[in-house]
């Protein structure tokens, strides 16, 4: 195995100016850097990164703890957390917590333990002890989708936070419905204690005001943020006196949910029910109809995160912020519009009619 001697010995320099060209602690000269690189490829040489953070106390690496990995949400902002984490250098150590509080607590230390630079999170519901254990033990974080109220003014560091847009979005999907004619229109929210549940039900509320409507809160019901339990809430709305003539429902796996309770009612959408979605996801465009949602920049959220998170860690005392992201109004047809005749494609070169010209 090829060592930084071996690489200095075939570029023709020192072991030192090796290790700046690798770590980056240094300018090198343009042609220099080019020698160590080719000879580091030449080589197969592999930096010892065991080694080099005992030295330097860094290990470049980032830690992501987010529950529900296999959402394609969180599977779109890990994308965006790793392409730019790499960009910059930096490995990421990932972790579950399960939307589960004392599971939290618990990956967050084994990755602190893991001697990560920082952390980006997804808090749970309930994320008292994940503020105190950040707090306590000072760890650079970012907390993703998700915003937490901020810990009380005990010394601990401030804590960032990037996040989509949430309530003027969802009171963009009430009011189109309401646009459409419907009266009576159901919301499947999400997990209560999540700030993204809170924000898309004062949408939820500012859209029918703005409609002009009232809030029925019987139409108004928790699917926690998962296919199973909208499956059990929208059924519970359909079985009742006045079910609601539209939907909408808060996340992407809420939407898969429900639509397995309108199916095993046997209903459809849009004929029977009208349907919007919070949450754009890669198979929306092929359902038979086509949903309409609010698509969340998710890979930009991930990549955001780590930018932010590493300004924190170059600067450490600078105030704390909170970064909000807009969404994109996704229209097709689940709420009973038409299908929008598509443009036809521009004509080939070749098949376009000879252009007229002018004799010269």
């Amino acid at each position: 195995m090829a060592t930084m001697a071996d690489v200095a010995r075939s570029a023709g320099v020192s072991v030192a100016t090796v290790s700046h060209v690798l770590n980056g602690t240094r300018p090198v000269l343009p042609h220099t850097r080019r020698a160590v690189l080719d000879a580091v490829e030449e080589l197969g040489y592999t930096p010892n990164t065991l080694a080099r953070s005992l030295v330097t106390s860094r290990t470049r690496s980032i830690g992501l703890a987010v529950s529900a990995i296999s959402n394609p949400y969180f599977t779109e902002i890990l994308q965006g957390v790793e392409a730019a984490a790499l960009e910059h250098g930096y490995s990421l150590l990932i972790a579950d917590p399960h939307d589960d509080p004392q599971h939290e607590r618990k990956v967050v230390q084994l990755l602190h333990e893991r001697r990560v630079e920082g952390m980006i999170v997804a808090p749970s519901a309930r994320p008292r002890e994940l503020l105190a254990y950040l707090g306590r033990h000072r760890v650079p974080a970012v907390f993703l989708d998700r915003l937490v109220d901020p810990p009380g003014n005990g010394g601990g560091p401030p804590f960032d936070q990037v996040c989509a847009q949430s309530t003027e979005p969802t009171a963009r999907l009430v009011t189109h419905l309401a646009g459409l004619g419907h009266r009576r229109i159901g919301l499947v929210a999400g997990l209560p204690g999540l700030s993204t549940t809170a924000e898309r039900i004062t949408g939820y509320r500012h859209g029918l005001a703005a409609a002009g409507l009232p809030c029925d809160e019987r139409l108004l019901v928790h699917g926690d943020s998962e296919s199973a339990g909208a499956r059990r809430a929208t059924a519970g709305l359909l079985s009742s006196g006045s079910p609601p003539t539209a939907l909408v429902t808060a996340n992407n796996a809420m939407t898969i949910g429900a639509l397995r309770a309108l199916r095993e009612h046997g209903l459809s959408v849009p004929r029977d029910l009208a349907l919007c979605c919070f949450d754009d996801f890669a198979w929306a465009d092929v359902f038979s109809p086509r949903l309409t949602a609010i698509a969340q920049p998710s890979r930009d959220i991930g990549a955001r995160a780590v930018r932010v998170l590493l300004d924190r860690l170059a600067e450490p005392d600078r105030p704390a912020r909170t970064e909000r992201l807009p969404c994109a109004f996704v229209h097709r047809t689940s709420c009973g519009c038409p299908e929008e005749p598509r443009p036809p494609e521009d004509p080939s070169p070749s098949a376009r009619e000879p252009e007229e010209r002018n004799p010269s």
